[in-house]
C-alpha cells in the first residue's frame, strides 16, 4: 500500500475545504488529515475534528470548537510544519498570502485554491517555489485543466484559452444588471462555491483574476491568454500549441475533480463518488466571446495584470471590499466595477513590492473604497 499523505486543509469549513474533506473521506488509504484551519465557523470545525481527528488546528473565533484537544498552530506554522506533506490552501482573499508563502518556502506540495495569493504576489510566490522546489498544483478547475493539458508536452503552449460559464447574468442589459440583488448573484448556474467567488463569477472578475493567475502559473504573456464563454461548463479550459492543435480537458462541473487531481498527482485514482459525463445527454457545446462592456471587471483585471507592480493587489482589495458592500446591500451590482475602476485609477503602483508592501496596499485600498462609498451616501 502506498504511503499515506498527511494533509493540512486551510479553510476547512469553506466550500473548497468541505469538498476536499469529501475527497479525502473517499480515499482513506491514501490520505489522512493532520491539520484543519477555519475562520469563525467553529461549530462545523468541531464536527470535522471529531470525524478526522487532526493533530493541529487553527480557528479565528475567540470561542474554541467544542471538545477540541488538538495543538493550536498559526496558519503559517501549519502550512510549513514538517509533519505536513500536502497543504490545501482554501482560504479566500488576502488571508491566503502569508500561508502560501510559508508553504512554498517550506518546499511543500501546495494545492492552491486561493487565487488572490498569486494575483497579488505571483512573482514572489513563483520565485520562492522554484527556489525551494515546492510544487504548486492548481485547484481552480480552469488551471487544473491547463495543467492536465500540458502534461507530457515537451514544448510550451502557444496560447491558453480559459473558459467561463458566463455566470447567471449572461445576456443581461445594463438596466437589468443595475437591478441585480445579492440573492440573484449567489445563484450560479453551474458551480457550488463560496459567496465571494460566486459574486466574482457573476461580474466576471473571477475570470480576470484567473487570467493573471494563469500568467504566473504557466509563464504565459497576457496577450496569449484568451477568455471564452462556454455556458455548459463541460470544457474547463484549452491549450493551443505552435502547430495549431488544441487540447481540452473535459468533465462535470464539480470541484472535487480538480481537488482530487491536485492531491493524487501524478496518479489518477478511482473515486466512485465523483460524477461522470453522460454523453447521451450532451447535445451541444457552445462558445462566445465575453461581453467586456456589460462586465467591465474582466477588462479591469486584465489591465491590472498587464501593468503589474501593486496594481493586482489593489485590484483584489478593491474587489473584495466592493463585493462585501454589495452583499450587505450598501451598493448596487454595477457599482462593483465602478468602485474597482476608481480605485485602480487613483492607485500609485510600486514595482517589485515586498509582501509587507503588498499587504499595506491591500489595507489602504480597502479603506479608500469604503470612503468612496461613505462619501457618496
Amino acid at each position: 500500500m502506498a504511503d499515506i499523505k498527511r494533509v493540512a486543509v486551510l479553510g476547512s469549513t469553506g466550500s473548497i475545504g468541505r469538498q476536499t474533506l469529501e475527497v479525502i473521506s473517499a480515499l482513506p488509504h491514501h490520505f489522512s488529515v493532520i491539520g484543519l484551519a477555519a475562520g469563525k465557523n467553529t461549530s462545523l470545525l468541531a464536527e470535522q475534528i471529531s470525524q478526522f481527528k487532526p493533530k493541529f488546528i487553527y480557528f479565528q473565533d475567540k470561542n474554541p470548537p467544542t471538545g477540541a484537544k488538538c495543538e493550536f498552530l498559526s496558519l503559517e506554522e501549519m502550512a510549513s510544519h514538517p509533519e505536513v506533506d500536502i497543504v490545501v490552501l482554501a482560504t479566500s482573499g488576502r488571508w491566503g498570502l502569508k500561508s502560501t508563502l510559508a508553504a512554498v518556502k517550506a518546499g511543500k506540495r501546495l494545492a492552491l485554491a486561493n487565487k488572490e495569493s498569486l494575483v497579488m504576489a505571483g512573482e514572489i510566490i513563483t520565485k520562492e517555489a522554484k527556489l525551494n522546489k515546492s510544487q504548486i498544483l492548481p485547484v481552480d478547475s480552469e488551471h487544473s485543466a491547463i495543467f492536465q493539458c500540458l502534461e507530457g508536452e515537451k514544448q510550451k503552449a502557444a496560447k491558453i484559452i480559459l473558459t467561463a460559464s458566463g455566470g447567471p447574468f449572461r445576456g443581461y442589459s445594463p438596466t437589468q444588471l443595475a437591478k441585480v440583488t445579492p440573492e440573484q448573484a449567489l445563484k450560479h448556474p453551474s458551480w457550488q462555491m463560496g459567496q465571494k467567488v460566486t459574486v466574482d463569477s457573476a461580474t466576471l472578475m473571477n475570470k480576470g483574476l484567473e487570467v493573471i493567475e494563469a500568467g504566473w502559473l504557466f509563464d504565459m504573456p497576457f496577450d496569449n491568454i484568451r477568455v471564452l464563454v462556454h455556458p455548459q461548463s463541460i470544457i474547463h479550459s484549452m491549450v493551443e500549441f505552435a502547430d495549431g492543435s488544441v487540447k481540452a480537458q473535459m468533465g462535470m462541473p464539480d470541484m472535487r475533480l480538480p481537488i482530487q487531481y491536485a492531491l493524487t498527482y501524478p496518479e489518477r485514482l478511482e473515486n466512485t463518488t465523483l460524477p461522470r459525463l453522460d454523453w447521451d445527454n450532451i447535445k451541444e457545446l457552445n462558445f462566445e466571446p465575453p461581453d467586456f462592456d456589460s462586465f467591465p471587471c474582466l477588462k479591469l483585471a486584465i489591465e491590472a495584470g498587464k501593468k503589474g507592480g501593486t496594481y493586482p493587489a489593489a485590484l483584489c482589495a478593491a474587489d473584495e471590499t466592493a463585493v462585501e458592500l454589495f452583499l450587505s446591500k450598501r451598493i448596487k451590482f454595477t457599482d462593483i466595477p465602478r468602485l474597482v475602476g476608481q480605485a485602480l485609477a487613483e492607485h500609485k503602483s510600486t514595482t517589485q513590492p515586498t509582501p509587507e508592501e503588498i499587504l499595506a496596499i491591500d489595507s489602504q485600498t480597502r479603506e479608500k473604497v469604503k470612503k468612496m462609498v461613505g462619501d457618496s451616501l
